[in-house]
C-alpha cells in the first residue's frame, strides 16, 4: 500500500518524535561523564567511547561488557509484566549488539506496596528464565509513591561490534524479527514472549558469531528512537553520513486492517521497538554473509542503505530525498565536542 504521507512529512514527524527526544537527553550527560573522568585514565577502564549500547572494558584476551536500562513510568503503569520482561530482553539485547554474551542481571524496583510489584517481578522472572540470564541481586522499595525499574547487565565478548566502526562505502543492513505483533496500542512489536525460547537464545547468537567470524565489527539495536532513530545514532558515533532506503526497511504486512485503522503503518513501524532489531554497518565484501547468516535463522535482513563520507543522512523513497540530519553540526547522543574527538 501507498503510506499516506509524504516522504518530507515521515522526516519531520521522526524529528519531533518521542524517541529522539530521549536520546537528546544523552550528549549533556554524556559530556559531564567524559570531563569526569582523566584523559590518561580512559585507555585503562574503556575500549569503546561512551554512547555504545555497553561499555567495553578490556579484559585479558576479551571484554567485560556492562549496560543498563531505565524505563519511564508511563510504561511501567501500563504494561508492569511486559515492562519487568522487556528490562531484561532489551539488556539481553545490548549485549548481543556488541558482539557479546549475557553473563547476569540486576534489578532496582521501586513500588507502591507488593501488589503493585508482582507483575513487574513476574515479568523480570520469565524473561531471566525463557533468555537463560539469572538475576543475581538488585536493590527494593515497595514504600515509593510510583513504580519505577532499572536493570543492569554484565556480559562478556570475545570481539567487539561498536557504534564506532562504521566506514563510508559501508551497507547498512537491518535485521528485524517479524514473527509478532504489537502490543497494541503501543509502540512495541513483541517477537519473544510467545516465541520459543531456545530460538530466542539461538537467534541471537547471530550476533557474537558475526563479531568473532570477522563479518562485522559496527552494530546497533534498534531501541525506542526506532529504526531510523537508531541509525541516527550508529552514524553519529562514527562520524559519518548515510543514504538510508525507507521503503528497504524490514517490515511487517501493512494491509492488514488492523494496520490500515492505525494510520500511517510506515511511519509507526519507522518508530517501532522491536523485540528483535539490530543494524549493521558491514563491508560490502561481507554482506551476502551477513545476510545469510540470519536468513537461517528466519530473520528478515536487507540492505536499507549505504554508508558516505558526506555528513548529511538523507532518506530516500523512490525519486525522492529528504534531510534528516547532519552529522558534522546536530549532536544527538554525543557531544560536539565528543563528536569533533571521534571523527579525529
Amino acid at each position: 500500500m501507498t503510506d499516506e504521507l509524504s516522504l518530507d512529512d515521515i522526516t519531520a514527524a521522526l524529528l519531533r518524535g518521542r524517541g529522539l527526544a530521549h536520546k537528546r537527553d544523552i550528549s549533556e550527560v554524556v559530556g559531564l561523564l567524559q570531563e569526569a573522568l582523566p584523559a590518561a585514565a580512559k585507555g585503562e577502564v574503556e575500549a569503546v567511547p561512551m554512547g555504545d549500547d555497553c561499555a567495553a572494558i578490556p579484559d585479558g584476551d576479551g571484554f567485560l561488557l556492562f549496560a543498563i536500562e531505565g524505563f519511564v513510568e508511563d510504561f511501567v503503569a501500563r504494561l508492569p509484566w511486559f515492562a519487568g520482561y522487556c528490562g531484561v530482553m532489551v539488556n539481553v539485547s545490548d549485549i548481543y549488539a556488541m558482539g557479546g554474551r549475557p553473563i547476569a542481571v540486576v534489578d532496582a524496583l521501586w513500588s507502591h506496596g507488593s501488589v503493585s510489584s508482582q507483575p513487574l517481578l513476574e515479568g523480570l522472572s520469565t524473561a531471566s528464565q525463557r533468555y537463560g540470564v539469572p538475576i543475581v541481586g538488585g536493590h527494593t522499595n515497595q514504600q515509593s509513591a510510583h513504580g519505577q525499574l532499572a536493570v543492569a547487565i554484565l556480559g562478556r565478548a570475545k570481539k567487539l561490534l561498536t557504534s564506532f566502526n562504521a566506514r563510508p562505502g559501508d551497507r547498512l543492513v537491518m535485521a528485524i524479527d517479524l514473527r509478532g505483533a504489537y502490543e497494541e496500542p503501543h509502540p512495541y512489536w513483541n517477537a519473544s514472549t510467545h516465541a520459543p525460547a531456545e530460538r530466542l537464545r539461538a537467534d541471537l547468537e547471530v550476533l557474537p558469531g558475526l563479531a568473532e567470524g570477522g563479518l562485522c565489527d559496527a552494530a546497533k539495536d534498534i531501541s525506542m528512537a526506532g529504526a531510523i532513530g537508531t541509525t541516527l545514532m550508529l552514524l553519529e558515533c562514527s562520524q559519518v553520513g548515510a543514504v538510508i532506503d525507507i521503503d528497504a526497511i524490514p517490515h511487517p504486512d501493512f494491509d492488514t486492517p488492523q494496520a490500515i485503522a492505525m494510520g500511517a503503518p510506515l511511519l509507526r513501524w519507522l518508530q517501532a521497538f522491536p523485540s528483535y532489531g539490530f543494524v549493521l554497518s558491514v563491508r560490502p565484501e561481507q554482506v551476502d554473509a551477513v545476510l545469510q547468516r540470519f536468513a537461517a535463522r528466519g530473520i528478515a535482513s536487507a540492505i536499507v542503505g549505504t554508508v558516505t563520507r558526506d555528513p548529511q543522512v538523507l532518506l530516500r523513497r523512490g525519486d525522492e530525498s529528504s534531510l534528516l540530519w547532519d552529522v558534522s553540526t546536530q549532536a544527538l547522543i554525543l557531544p560536539q565536542r565528543a563528536a569533533e574527538a571521534v571523527h579525529a
